[in-house]
């Protein structure tokens, strides 16, 4: 008996899913796959958050499975082995699944489609992680936009004339009815983390403009993980947002913003956005780096961010900007650094996010910051932490003899800063 299969990927959810959603309403039984992917998962700590998330996420989809009388298969593997495998044990009609943007994502669906298609088997993808994906916001010419204002415009512009309701689940799903076991995280080689994803909540969103820069408010949604991993769709999200609430609204247009960036523009994930840049001769002192990674800078607000992110996979917004600048401007370490140990630690890890913020804090990205706009990590503390309650909670020691000194004055650091950025520049022939 022919069967279709649904293929979870960044949408660990059964609301508001739409190849689900097509899935569901095509004429086949649908076996629901998930494949935990070795050729991203081999590089993980073996207590790495993200992968506990995933597979409780799992966990909860199958329960709801279970209902109805059906289970999630998960395999582990290369993603092409694992297909050859389920083209070879099932009558594979169509496989269902929504669309990843990232450059190995992309690589890897059109390896599977070409499969597929050898087999005889339909490939469909949809749209379903953004509200507009790469092609849909763009200039009056058809090209990219690379400054963030007028996509954002664009974007509101035509969200108005669009109807994007979350998509129903059906009363009574054809899902395929079979006993699948989840395998325990320890038989993917992998332990439950001390790290943990916070369940997101709305409850900031309301006063969000006014409290958004303040790390101690603790008044942020925790949104991020769940839009990356998809266990909250984005329409089910902004049905449940004011659309007047433009600041909070405008966060969510960062993300695809940069999502369109990756996709269009693929070689910023090695290289700087803008090549003018690419004279700027980095310090990169690995001592250095390491203090920066530890919290042991001498900044405080640099060292709690660090040290929030080591002991949470979280970092407050405002001070990822922060411990962002101080590493590119004050120590003059290389962007690249600094973006891969997020991508090691962030339990919201987004390709496309961490690599556009990091480009706008070392003035290299599309739509940056100057080059010469250098944080003063003491005036950031004066401005959004002023009653350091944020420092002493993941800086205790702050104001003992424990606490080490400023590994660089800034106003030394920021002097070498503009002169090595100006440097740079002058020694790449203009385009």
């Amino acid at each position: 008996m022919k069967i279709s299969v649904f293929w979870f990927r960044r949408d660990l959810r059964l609301q508001d899913n739409t190849a689900l959603f097509h899935a569901l309403n095509s004429e086949h039984e649908i076996l629901p796959v998930f494949i935990f992917d070795e050729e991203i998962i081999s590089e993980l700590p073996k207590d790495d958050g993200r992968i506990s998330f995933i597979h409780e996420s799992l966990q909860a989809i199958n329960q709801s499975l279970n209902t109805f009388n059906s289970s999630i298969r998960v395999e582990k593997g290369n993603p092409m082995e694992v297909w050859t495998q389920l083209i070879s044990k099932y009558e594979i009609d169509t496989v269902f699944a929504n669309k990843d943007y990232e450059p190995y994502a992309r690589k890897r669906d059109t390896e599977i489609h070409q499969l597929l298609a050898k087999n005889n088997i339909a490939f469909k993808l949809y749209k379903d992680q953004v509200i507009f994906e790469e092609s849909e916001i763009t200039k009056s010419d058809g090209l990219p936009y690379t400054m963030f204002t007028p996509y954002k415009n664009k974007w509101h512009e035509k969200f108005q004339y669009i109807d994007s309701p979350p998509l129903p689940f059906p009363k009574k799903p054809n899902f395929k009815e079979k006993s699948f076991d989840l395998p325990a995280l320890n038989a993917l080689g992998f332990e439950k983390s001390g790290i943990h994803v916070q369940p997101y909540t709305l409850d900031a969103i309301s006063d969000y403009e006014n409290t958004r820069n303040f790390p101690s408010l603790d008044s942020t949604s925790y949104l991020s993980p769940h839009l990356r991993f998809g266990t909250i769709g984005i329409r089910q999200l902004i049905a449940q947002i004011p659309i007047a609430n433009t600041p909070f609204i405008n966060e969510l247009i960062w993300r695809e913003f940069f999502m369109q960036i990756l996709f269009h523009f693929p070689e910023v994930t090695h290289h700087n956005f803008k090549s003018k840049y690419n004279g700027v001769k980095w310090r990169n002192d690995e001592t250095e780096f390491q203090k920066w990674c530890d919290g042991q800078t001498g900044y405080p607000i640099v060292d709690a961010g660090m040290r929030q992110l080591n002991e949470t996979g979280y970092m407050h917004n405002r001070v990822r900007m922060i411990t962002a600048g101080f590493l590119c401007k004050h120590l003059l370490i290389d962007w690249k650094w600094g973006e891969a140990y997020f991508a090691n630690k962030l339990l919201d890890y987004e390709l496309s996010s961490n690599n556009g913020n990091w480009q706008w804090a070392a003035g290299t990205g599309c739509d940056s910051a100057p080059y010469f706009r250098i944080f003063n990590p003491t005036e950031q503390i004066k401005k959004f932490d002023k009653n350091l309650e944020y420092i002493n909670t993941w800086v205790p020691e702050f104001n003992s003899l424990e606490y080490p000194l400023p590994m660089v004055e800034h106003k030394f650091a920021r002097e070498r800063a503009l002169s090595v950025y100006k440097e740079g520049l002058s020694s790449v022939p203009f385009k």
